[in-house]
């Protein structure tokens, strides 16, 4: 799902899980810590991820440990 501001697609928590291979429980305890991928929180309360956002997180996080 593309948006106007040019920052790509749009992707639901299940398809961030299923990407990173993990739990949705761990998705959550990532959250509950705060080192989550950035998220929006729609007004029905679901979750969606900014494809460039995510891309940014993963390689923070491989710098980390780079």
């Amino acid at each position: 799902m593309p948006t106007n501001d040019g920052s790509g697609a749009m992707l639901t928590l299940e398809e961030v899980c299923a990407e990173l291979r993990i739990n949705r429980s761990t998705f959550n305890d990532w959250r509950a810590k705060k080192c989550a991928p950035p998220c929006l929180k729609l007004p029905n309360g679901k979750l969606r991820f900014r494809r460039s956002e995510l891309d940014r997180w993963l390689r923070s996080c491989s710098e980390v440990t780079a």
